[in-house]
């Protein structure tokens, strides 16, 4: 159960001001589908997330758990920094043409490929390689982007300006170098 929770928590708080949540609010104010917008982000996250974590579960079985440790701290850190450097979608993520797979199909590829090597994806690797639970770190990531994504999807633009992407970012990096620090500092 920490696998889950500790994995929900990282990655709803690592999508936070992420560009892929800023894509999910594109697609909203496009195409006006929660529905199938919502599915698309949550097939295409447990697609990637299940890459992700079966490598990281495969990393566990030639490094050892000091090495995993060190890897893991020295990561969070590194994610610490990279939480400061706030994401931008560009214009040729999304373009103007109607979706040639509908809305469900457009959202699972755009989605998707946003995804590959995003903070979400490499701390779902590193989650894996920590917790002996494959399973449960891949539902948990998959609930934090759903839990990240789907009010921006429903509430759209709406209610984005009143949150300050800034503060939040500086939380999340404080919350990850404390993580990481832990990890460096803990032994198990």
């Amino acid at each position: 159960m920490e696998a889950f929770l500790v994995s929900t928590g990282i990655v709803a708080l690592a999508e936070m001001g992420d560009k892929t949540q800023l894509l999910a609010l594109v697609l909203a104010a496009r195409f006006r589908k929660p529905w199938s917008i919502a599915l698309g982000i949550l097939v295409a996250t447990l697609v990637n997330h299940a890459m992700a974590g079966a490598l990281g579960a495969w990393v566990t079985t030639f490094l050892s758990p000091q090495t995993l440790r060190w890897i893991l701290g020295v990561s969070f850190i590194a994610m610490a920094g990279w939480m400061l450097i706030p994401d931008k979608l560009d214009d040729d993520d999304l373009d103007k043409k109607p979706p040639r797979f509908g809305v469900f199909g457009t959202t699972l590829l755009v989605f998707f490929l946003a995804e590959m090597g995003d903070k979400t994806q490499i701390a779902t690797v590193m989650l894996a390689a920590r917790f002996d639970a494959y399973l449960w770190v891949v539902a948990g990531t998959t609930l934090g982007m759903m839990l990240a994504n789907a009010p921006v999807v429903w509430l759209g633009s709406r209610f984005m300006h009143l949150i300050p992407l800034r503060a939040v970012h500086i939380v999340s990096a404080l919350v990850f170098a404390a993580l990481g620090g832990l990890a460096l500092l803990v032994r198990p």
